[in-house]
């Protein structure tokens, strides 16, 4: 399958992003329309530590307990339109027929009977859990240990024939690099990790699940550089931390966004994955649905953004929940509750005609919170698309591109005051734009220069990207 760049942006102004539409909506699942005028909540969810002893055990969690209190809570509180979202755990894809099709196609057959009884708009995701190793090797036939490659590819067949309406994937291609240089707070070496090898392994991927999906006549959403990005966002942390500058993991994410394109350039639809943060960058280059979370996913982790990434949504997700009980009922139920009633109140601007009043409420709020809340704000998050489609068909360019975008927005804010950045942020900020105005403009120069530099890297094969030195 060839892979359709993106050399425009879809959007002609950062103004035309609102959350609830997206130029390119989708329809899918039980009545389940996406991007046409409302945000829909997508509760997500993870199964107590032993439940997964036996096949059994681990379907009874996911279907009767965790989808039943979902499916209970949202007919109590009068929510019109519900996501499930059902990250896969190891078990699942290691033995996709014992563990996995029971709990695909039980979850969906609960959906129908509360769609068909009290007419609720009902979908599920299925995102596929990837166990890869770059040691064993990424591609299927290099996989000779495990075949954790394969087991990826089967695990879609088995989710898209048995009842999900989404697939996705967090994809773990360029991590080993990613996290080396994470570490040395190395611009050149992250953007090499996920910028340049994420996306190539991302070419080899999404395509396949593309396939997949339009076999089974259900969606391919999305991808996140959860693996990457997030953990850079991590470590980062808030005001008290200080594992990495900020700085740096805010050109990180912009980063980010270039590899997950790649799933639109793919044939993915959307909507897109929640914890993917570069989210609004992605939308604004695509014009398709994006999920986002933020401050209702604090059961999972925090972040220094949490009304502003709500500003363009079309899914409003809590990230993953344990289930276990609260006082409020299941831990589920509880989080629906806030991601309900955010949506709620965002479709309610929207019917009043303040939802553009309301997006850049949720913008100012945190806009100057963090650097990376400031880049990824919708008008500077519309800037860096226009720096990837500049160099669309170059995946190199285009990540340098948006890496350099994002510092300058950065370094010429903080000069005006607006954006108060230690000194210890600003000498990361400045190595940054020096280290990254000294690569070179040519793809085969960067990926002999980084090959050269990065041989010795623990884990890192470039066979694993059909690179060879």
């Amino acid at each position: 399958m060839s892979l359709k760049r993106y050399t425009r942006m879809e959007y002609t102004s950062p103004d035309d992003m609102v959350f609830g539409e997206a130029k390119y909506p989708v329809s899918y699942g039980l009545g389940q329309v996406i991007g046409a005028g409302v945000v829909v909540p997508e509760i997500k969810f993870a199964p107590r530590v032993g439940s997964e002893k036996t096949p059994e055990s681990l379907r009874r969690e996911f279907v009767d307990y965790i989808t039943r209190d979902v499916l209970d809570r949202a007919i109590t509180l009068g929510f019109p339109a519900v996501q499930l979202e059902n990250e896969h755990i190891s078990h699942m894809t290691n033995d996709v027929e014992h563990y996995a099709k029971p709990i695909v196609s039980g979850q969906k057959e609960l959906m129908q009977k509360y769609h068909d009884q009290y007419d609720i708009a009902l979908s599920i995701r299925h995102t596929i859990a990837d166990p890869r190793m770059a040691e064993p090797g990424l591609r299927e036939e290099m996989d000779q240990k495990h075949s954790y490659p394969q087991k990826i590819i089967d695990s879609c067949h088995v989710a898209a024939e048995n009842g999900a309406d989404l697939l996705s994937i967090e994809s773990i291609g360029g991590k080993e690099l990613a996290d080396y240089s994470l570490l040395r707070q190395d611009i050149r070496g992250w953007l090499f990790g996920i910028g340049y090898l994420g996306s190539i392994d991302m070419e080899w991927l999404w395509p396949q699940i593309v396939h997949i999906a339009k076999k089974n006549r259900i969606r391919a959403g999305g991808d996140t550089c959860c693996a990457g990005a997030n953990t850079a966002m991590f470590l980062a942390g808030g005001y008290m931390d200080k594992e990495i500058p900020r700085t740096f993991s805010a050109v990180t994410r912009a980063i980010a966004a270039t590899r997950t394109l790649v799933a639109w350039e793919a044939g993915a639809t959307g909507p897109d994955k929640d914890c993917g943060y570069e989210g609004p960058i992605v939308k604004a280059i695509s014009g398709k649905p994006t999920s986002q979370e933020g401050k209702n996913s604090h059961c999972a982790h925090m972040d220094l953004m949490g009304n502003l990434i709500a500003q363009v949504c079309d899914l409003w997700s809590n990230e993953s929940v344990e289930y276990h009980p609260e006082f409020g009922g299941s831990s589920v139920q509880c989080w629906l509750g806030n991601i309900g009633y955010e949506a709620a109140l965002m479709n309610t601007a929207k019917q009043l005609k303040q939802d553009r009043l309301l997006r850049d409420l949720y913008m100012a709020t945190d806009r100057y919170r963090s650097p990376e809340a400031f880049i990824l704000a919708y008008d500077n998050a519309y800037k860096i698309g226009q720096a990837i489609v500049e160099y669309g068909s170059d995946i190199y360019m285009r990540a340098k591109a948006a890496a350099m975008t994002a510092a300058k927005l950065i370094e010429d804010e903080s000069k005006f005051g607006r954006l108060k950045l230690s000194k210890h942020e600003q000498d990361m900020l400045r190595k940054i734009i020096t280290d990254l105005s000294a690569l070179p403009d040519e793809e085969g120069k960067f990926v002999d220069q980084c090959l050269s530099v990065y041989k010795d890297v623990p884990k890192f094969n470039p066979k694993n990207y059909d690179l060879y030195y």
